[in-house]
């Protein structure tokens, strides 16, 4: 099996779960800027990681809009958040990102990540902090939402490498 795994993190936590997914693997390793679809498709597995920013899985769109081109490959998909699982957001995760067609061919996995604040990008600071005086706004919020106002000034971080025990079990066919 000649397997690859390719990331795209905003500000690493995805990018630890792909360099322990890879080692686990004994797999090649790719930041998705530096991969083409054909270059992916010289592979046997193709693990895909993205951070999940609302819904989305950022970059998914390289394995979706491509299943043509890796027809009969293992295909995996996993994203990181900073909310923990939960049945009913990861349904509408599954569901923006994935058509029913899709999932007949891509397995979907979800591993907690974190939040830092200082890592983010300009642009995404910015947003997040339009996000932060939103819930600060707020006459009664939700713990999620008083974890998250915690998390602007103390980094949070949930990544473990007994997350990815489910989805290295899946590929080695366990």
């Amino acid at each position: 099996m000649k397997a690859v795994v390719v990331y795209k993190s905003k500000s690493g936590f995805v990018r630890n779960y792909a360099e322990w997914i890879s080692e686990a693997l004994s797999a090649d390793i790719f930041d998705a800027s530096e991969v083409t679809v054909d270059r992916l498709a010289a592979y046997d597995t193709i693990v895909y990681g993205g951070g999940l920013y609302v819904s989305g899985i950022n970059g998914v769109k390289i394995i979706t809009k491509n299943l043509d081109k890796l027809k009969g490959k293992k295909l995996v998909v996993f994203a990181s958040g900073a909310s923990p699982f939960r049945e009913e957001d990861m349904k509408n995760v599954i569901k923006s990102n994935f058509t029913e067609e899709q999932l007949k061919l891509i397995r979907f996995f979800y591993m907690r990540g974190g939040f830092n604040y200082d890592r983010l990008t300009p642009v995404d600071k910015v947003l997040m902090l339009l996000k932060k005086w939103l819930m600060r706004g707020k006459k009664k919020q939700t713990a999620d939402e008083r974890g998250m106002l915690t998390a602007y000034d103390k980094p949070l971080d949930f990544t473990k490498r007994e997350n990815i025990s489910e989805l290295v079990a899946y590929v080695n066919g366990q």
